[in-house]
């Protein structure tokens, strides 16, 4: 079970991300998007959104610093174990109720708003199961285990394993014995990268860098300017004469 859970599904989860988005990519270009209902409902959005957001750029910048660099790191620059516990711990718990805080006021707007809900598909209800178990789990470790049950060092266990998994060299062995929370969170954030390529999730890779090079738009109102008085009366007469 250990190989199967922490040696071969965080390939089959890495392989679906990227091959997916491959697919997703050539052939549902128009599919790609998060689908915006801000049309439907915009209060409840404009509170729920940078909550959840914002909350979240700061987890996975936690992450990547607690699972990417090594230990052995930290402590060469002169930051000991009882820094980096309350470095993660403090800001690591703010970000985390801001993510459920944000998360929570979406739901609740997905679910009371009649025409978000009635957008809402079967993958996204998925999706939002798989994202929640994730998020309540990575609580449960940063301020439970952390905090109420004496701490664990998943420095010593779970970041190795993720590096290793990079390396093409996984370990599931540092894995045997870890705290249920960790565990679960670990194999929800599998499923989540599984189904990501599938969901609304991929307009996590969409930026507007094309905004940056193209040619400004103009809007002109064609009951007030006259004809001939327009800076740009000669280019819309180019394009729109007769030939």
């Amino acid at each position: 079970m250990n190989t199967l859970l922490w040696q071969i599904l965080p390939y089959i989860a890495l392989t679906s991300f990227v091959l997916g988005h491959i697919w997703r990519y050539r052939h549902d270009q128009f599919g790609w998007t998060t689908r915006s209902s801000q049309i439907y409902e915009s209060r409840l959005l404009q509170i729920g959104s940078p909550l959840f957001h914002f909350g979240l750029l700061a987890v996975i910048a936690g992450h990547i610093g607690g699972l990417a660099i090594p230990k052995t790191w930290t402590q060469a620059v002169g930051i000991s174990d009882h820094t980096y516990h309350y470095l993660a711990v403090i800001p690591g718990t703010i970000a985390g109720i801001a993510v459920i805080t944000g998360l929570a006021i979406l739901l609740y707007r997905r679910v009371t708003v009649p025409a978000v809900r009635k957008s809402t598909t079967k993958g996204d209800i998925f999706m939002y199961a798989v994202f929640i178990v994730t998020v309540i789990t990575g609580m449960l470790n940063t301020v439970w285990e952390n905090i109420f049950a004496g701490g664990y060092d998943y420095r010593e266990t779970v970041s190795p394993w993720f590096r290793s998994v990079f390396m093409l060299m996984p370990d599931p062995s540092l894995m045997a014995g870890i705290p249920l929370s960790f565990a679960l969170h670990a194999l929800a954030a599998l499923v989540l990268f599984t189904i990501w390529p599938f969901t609304r999730l991929v307009h996590v890779f969409s930026a507007p860098l094309g905004y940056l090079v193209r040619p400004y738009v103009v809007y002109r109102s064609k009951d007030v300017v006259k004809r001939g008085t327009s800076p740009y009366d000669r280019a819309w007469e180019t394009a729109n004469s007769p030939r």
